[in-house]
């Protein structure tokens, strides 16, 4: 393969690309672990072919994705999430005529409590339940849910994503005015996606036709099969009526507790420990904060509420987030090899473009995260050749929410799982896949999220209207 260093730049660059995007589209196809593994493919060709000197994986970035993970999957095995969302069902359940705005906001919030949007699984049947008992057509708040767990992982204090776009945008050489980091961006960031996510609420509670309105339902109805399935109890997966052990809610409040003293030291940076490093004092960083208090919550709820350790690896949290490990660590090494060798040439084609519209940024972003079907891994991805191109940090706070497209094409295990718990067959995928009940929800989220974050980072002063 000694030819391939023989090439011009902007060759080996297009070459470069397209096995980037084969081991992308292949490791999306396979799922799993397999988009991660894949990037050892890449690494590989750049190593032994290009003679490529490789950048480095996103060390930080995997240490929190394992802390996190570790904290909220301690937190299930415990049954301290089942607290939370026995509380979450008797709001939902309270106010069924609103389902469609109330479940993507109680979905959201445990995403933005918990870091993660995988507690949604346990939600849906729920939400569904209250929709098919109440005549609302399912798709309406299911396809909603499923989104907006989603929207609220950049909205969150212990999410992957805000910690590393805030790391990013601290270490920046081009530092943004008036902006110190994760608080910063999280009062960005949280109006803009709840915001985005009552859009959502509101447009699905008009969306497709009233089940007494459909006639395909309707005439699916007349088969008592079909009808008894429909209709059928999902008493089984309720916790209204279920007295929870005080450890459990000990755990909830453990795992809260902790969350609440990260954002504090987030706000007040005094309140940090401060080091010397190369003879200048500096303020531990949240990444380490983030860290830190996530294995101590998790400690502590072991501790506490004498939660079986052997249960925490075995829980859909841990497996899910060991997966997104896996992908963000072959992903990011990918991509910072790649990038990090031909950021100059990508500045001189791109810099003038970006800068005239900023706005491309976001749809760069949004493509790349369908690509990876990950937050973090697309701004790991992408964020630091953007800075390197010179595109404003202001606009890369602004157009956060970007980071959310993984909803373009129906295969994410949130949406897909919206679609099986929907017994009513109206949450589906269209027939030419692409028209889909999730596409035009996240959509109008993440387009309304990102025009109020602009607004938002306008008013804070770091872009201008």
């Amino acid at each position: 393969m000694s030819f391939l260093i023989n090439l011009n730049e902007g060759t080996q660059f297009i070459i470069e690309l397209i096995i980037v995007l084969i081991c992308l589209f292949y490791g999306a196809k396979k799922g799993g672990m397999a988009l991660g593994l894949l990037g050892g493919i890449g690494l590989f060709v750049f190593a032994f072919g290009f003679h490529m000197p490789l950048g480095k994986p996103a060390v930080s970035v995997m240490l929190t994705i394992l802390a996190v993970v570790s904290a909220s999957a301690t937190l299930q095995a415990s049954g301290g999430l089942d607290v939370m969302l026995q509380i979450a069902e008797k709001i939902l359940r309270k106010n069924p005529k609103y389902v469609s705005i109330l479940a993507p906001l109680v979905t959201c919030t445990l995403t933005v409590l918990c870091g993660t949007g995988h507690v949604v699984y346990t939600v849906l049947p729920i939400v569904y339940d209250i929709a098919i008992k109440n005549n609302i057509r399912p798709e309406r708040p299911m396809a909603a849910s499923s989104i907006c767990s989603q929207l609220g992982i950049i909205a969150s204090p212990v999410s992957v994503a805000v910690v590393t776009l805030t790391a990013f945008l601290i270490n920046d050489k081009t530092h943004l005015a008036g902006f110190d980091g994760y608080v910063d961006l999280l009062k960005i960031t949280i109006p803009a996606t709840y915001i985005g996510v009552l859009a959502v609420g509101i447009y699905s509670m008009f969306r497709g036709k009233s089940l007494d309105k459909d006639k395909a339902f309707q005439e699916r109805l007349k088969d008592p099969e079909f009808k008894a399935h429909l209709y059928g109890d999902t008493g089984e997966s309720s916790l209204i009526g279920k007295k929870l052990a005080k450890r459990q809610w000990a755990a909830m409040w453990i795992f809260l507790g902790a969350i609440v003293i990260v954002a504090i030291l987030g706000y007040f940076k005094e309140l940090r420990p401060v080091f010397e490093v190369h003879g200048k004092m500096k303020a531990m960083s949240m990444v380490d904060i983030i860290q830190i208090f996530m294995l101590l919550a998790g400690t502590f709820i072991l501790i506490f509420t004498k939660t079986d350790a052997s249960k925490i690896s075995q829980n859909a949290i841990f497996k899910s987030g060991m997966i997104a490990l896996v992908a963000v660590f072959g992903i990011s090494w990918m991509a910072d090899s790649m990038f990090g060798v031909h950021t100059p040439m990508i500045k001189a084609l791109l810099g003038d473009i970006v800068a005239q519209h900023p706005w491309t940024y976001a749809i760069v972003l949004l493509i790349i995260s369908k690509f990876v079907n990950s937050q973090a891994a697309a701004l790991v991805a992408f964020v630091p050749l953007a800075i390197g191109i010179g595109v404003s940090p202001g606009i890369i706070v602004a157009f956060a929410s970007a980071c959310y497209g993984y909803y373009i094409l129906p295969t994410y295990p949130s949406d897909l799982a919206a679609i099986q718990f929907d017994r009513s067959g109206t949450t589906r995928i269209g027939k030419f896949v692409i028209n889909h009940s999730f596409i035009i929800p996240g959509l109008l989220g993440v387009i309304v999220a990102c025009i109020f974050g602009y607004l938002i980072a306008a008013a804070a002063g770091y872009v201008s209207l």
